[in-house]
Formats: C-alpha cells, structure tokens, sequence
C-alpha cells in the first residue's frame, strides 16, 4: 500500500451534478444577526490568539498590531505543529514558514515564503509591508531581510516534528509523487503519521472600526523544499478590505491559490452576502474547480478539507468548511471561545 493510496481514478464528468448539501451548525444568536465590534476571530487554534488581540484591542492598539501579537503566541509554541517554531518540516526535514499580514486603514500588505530559522514570520511579514516597496520576500532573501532588521536565527525543528518526520520517512512509498494522502479529522494519514496543512489565521476590527487580519503557517507537512501555499499570497490565504471585511483561510493552500478564495468572500460580502454564507459559497467554488482524480474520493466527495473564516465592517462573523463538524475561535469582547463551522460533509470514518 502506498502513501498516496487515496488517489482514484473517478472524477467528475463534463454533465455531473454534484448536490451540495450544508450542515449549518452556526446558531443565529443575537452577536451573529446584528454584529459586534470589536472583534477578534481565529481559526480553532487561535483561542489564544484571540484573547490576547482582544486585550490589546480593548486598550487603544490597531486591529494589525492585535492579531499578530496574537499568533505570536501560537509561532512560539513548540507543541503546536501546524505553526512557527515546533511545526512539521519539508521532506528534507527543514521547518520552512510561510506568513503574510495586511492592514485594512492603508491596504498595505506584506508577505514572506519558504522562511527558515525565525520562529515568527508574521513579524518579518509586516516589516516587509512597512520597510520595503514590496509586498513578497522568498526564502534566502526573506531570511536575509529578517536578520537585517535584527531577528536571530533559530532551529525551529524539534525533537518531536523530527520524530514524525522520520516516522513519516520510514513508511513512505519509493514510488511517492508527492501528492498528500487522504487525512482523517485528527489529521493521521497512512500508518497513523502525523500530517497537517498547518495554518492559524487571525482576523480584527479595532476601536475604531479598522480591520486588519495575519495569516501565518508551516505548511503542508512534508513538502517539496520551497513549496509555497496559499498562507503567504493576498487574495488567497488572506484579504482584507477595511471598507467590507476580511477573510483568512486554514487547509488544502493549493485549491485556494487556484480560486483565490479569500478575495472572493471579501466580494461576496461587499454584494450584500453574510461571512457565513460568504464563506459557503467560496467552498463550493473551490469544490466545482477540483476536477482532477487526485482531488476526488471514489464517492465524488473532495479528498482535501478547506475552512475559511470572515467578518465584515458590522462586526458579522462567520466559517465554512469542506468537511466537519468543526470550530473557529470568536471575541466579541465579552466572551473568547469556539463557535460552530458551518459544512457540507460530516467526516468519514
């Protein structure tokens, strides 16, 4: 059995009809119909990150410098795998984070891929948005940007990422050709390794009704050295309009670059549509784009997961997701805790 072995040979025909059927969880509470500002939300492993935003939020601080003090947190923790420093390398075993951030007052954005050795890219991320004339720094010269402005190199994998990677080195497949295997939802593939996306997002409106949002990852777990995903690309992994809202995205990053969702919602909401409802629909935009048999299970349903996250100017929330049940973390400012994900599929066994 090899590690691809989720690859099928169905797809989708020129006259299918796919009937998409959403499994709303969302409960239509007061916060959600009539809005809340401020407002910090995160993916599911943000809880942290949004407590940390909101608290700043609430003493004066602009909605960009919130939420990226807030996945600081997460970039920091070595038990978190899907992030920063502790989280799951390339295939050659070298952690490589991607990050990009914009800032909703000024649309400015700023972005760094393939970055090694610095446990917080959302960082250098914002400094390439406010001491460059560029919006994307790669790989050496991201590194080399970043220790200009003072960062110091660290080895961002640990005894416990290299542990899994070599687990993974050990039951792969000699004929791999690197596309990832199906993932159940605790994120074990094939002969139980560990295998993630890896992403946290993190979207705000200030005191002042500003919006800024962060995205910053580790990666798909495993990948060819370089690989760059969705995290650090505007309009795909992040999209901020301070007139509308924001989107951030957790998941399968190349289904997203193909369809530059995040954008997208941000669209769908400025036409009057809901985060929530913005967010489906960007779900099945991804879904009716994914035609090639690597991306389809033998039942026709998506063999990746995607989950996206919103708000708009009134301080409507909202997440969609390919499969669930699932939870995003949400500050209105008197509560900081998970919500329901909207989705279309419940998780196979």
């Amino acid at each position: 059995m090899i590690r691809r072995s989720f690859l099928k040979t169905s797809a989708f025909g020129i006259g299918s009809t796919f009937v998409f059927k959403s499994h709303s969880a969302i409960l239509e509470n007061e916060i959600i119909q009539n809005g809340s500002t401020p407002l910090v939300i995160s993916s599911y492993n943000g809880i942290r990150a949004t407590e940390k935003a909101m608290e700043m939020i609430n003493k004066g601080a602009d909605a960009l410098d919130a939420v990226i003090a807030g996945v600081n947190i997460v970039e920091e923790d070595p038990e978190d795998m899907t992030v920063g420093f502790g989280g799951l390398p390339n295939e050659d075993g070298v952690v490589e984070l991607d990050s990009c951030c914009m800032h909703g007052p000024t649309h400015n954005a700023g972005a760094v891929g393939a970055l090694q050795n610095i446990k917080t890219p959302s960082k250098v991320a914002r400094l390439v948005m406010e001491r460059s004339d560029h919006v994307l720094l790669v790989g050496k010269g991201a590194l080399r940007f970043a220790k200009a402005h003072g960062f110091k190199e660290t080895n961002l994998l640990t005894e416990r990422a290299r542990e899994q990677w070599l687990k993974w080195k050990e039951t792969r497949d000699p004929d791999d050709n690197w596309f990832p295997p199906e993932i159940d939802n605790k994120g074990k593939a094939y002969k139980g390794v560990n295998y993630t996306y890896g992403t946290i997002t993190c979207l705000g409106i200030d005191l002042k009704g500003n919006i800024s949002g962060v995205t910053t990852t580790s990666g798909l777990s495993y990948k060819i050295a370089g690989r760059i995903g969705d995290s650090p690309i505007i309009g795909a992994g992040l999209y901020v309009d301070n007139e509308v809202g924001a989107c951030g995205s957790t998941g399968r990053g190349e289904e997203n670059l193909k369809n530059l969702t995040s954008f997208l919602i941000v669209e769908l909401m400025r036409n009057g549509m809901s985060p929530k409802d913005a967010c489906m629909e960007g779900i099945k935009r991804v879904i009716s784009h994914a035609k090639t048999k690597e991306l389809i299970k033998e039942n026709g349903r998506p063999a990746f997961n995607i989950r996206y996250y919103a708000l708009n100017k009134q301080g409507q929330f909202g997440s969609a997701s390919i499969y669930g049940p699932a939870e995003f973390s949400v500050n209105d400012g008197n509560e900081n805790k998970f919500h329901p994900s909207d989705y279309l599929y419940e998780w196979e066994d």
